[in-house]
């Protein structure tokens, strides 16, 4: 059973202190980087996972996070983004939202929410909790709730309940759009720059009605692909 202390042990062996520190300055995060690339960090959350059971993957990812460091943190993420969680995905899921306080930089807050939305499109109910996120005074908290519902921008077809949600997050991002936080107007922009691939029509009534408290740089990256 690979341990969170093992785990970063076999990163750090890895790492290379040049570009930690250049990590450090990009991420400006201050949280102890360690050097290695992401590709390096997927073959060994590929292979931990595979020598694990569930339990064991949720011991290994809690310690991992708490950890603290920038790729320990990451592969916390990793190791929970999975399509299918068995025997069920409930102590997956809530891992994942205790997580969502600590974010603090879009690198480890998107990791863990490519992980949060495998868990929400397997149990959208999941929803409700995400709903009251969007009131929170940590804006990396609000962010999440955009970053975590991305899979219902994707559908060209959706279904009547998924364009239920689909409509239910479009209305948390008008609540957002005098927000004018950067890295807020940059969610919502992100959101409709994904969702007018495939409903064009519903980002320009969106925009229609919200586009004067946006930031500019927001309307514009958000129409985007309106005028590709």
């Amino acid at each position: 059973m690979m341990t969170p202390k093992k785990a970063i042990a076999e990163l750090r062996a890895l790492g290379d202190p040049a570009k930690a520190a250049e990590m450090h300055r990009y991420h400006k995060v201050d949280r102890p980087y360690l050097g290695v690339a992401n590709p390096v960090i997927d073959d060994h959350v590929k292979a931990w996972r595979a020598d694990d059971d569930l339990e064991g993957r949720l011991a290994l990812a809690k310690g991992l996070w708490k950890g603290n460091t920038h790729e320990g943190r990451i592969a916390a993420a990793k190791l929970l983004t999975q399509a299918r969680i068995r025997p069920e995905d409930d102590g997956a899921w809530a891992l994942i939202a205790s997580w969502v306080p600590d974010f603090d930089g879009w690198a480890v807050a998107d990791h863990a929410c490519i992980a949060g939305q495998k868990r929400l499109v397997a149990n959208p109910a999941r929803l409700d909790a995400v709903e009251g996120w969007t009131t929170s005074e940590h804006m990396w908290t609000r962010r999440a709730a955009l970053v975590m519902t991305l899979p219902w921008t994707k559908q060209n077809h959706p279904k009547p309940a998924d364009l239920a949600i689909r409509e239910r997050v479009l209305h948390w991002a008008a609540g957002y759009t005098t927000d004018h936080d950067w890295f807020i107007q940059k969610a919502i922009a992100w959101w409709l720059r994904e969702l007018s691939k495939h409903d064009p029509k519903r980002v320009e009534t969106f925009l229609d009605a919200h586009a004067a408290d946006m930031k500019a740089f927001a309307v514009k990256e958000a129409g985007r692909k309106l005028s590709a």
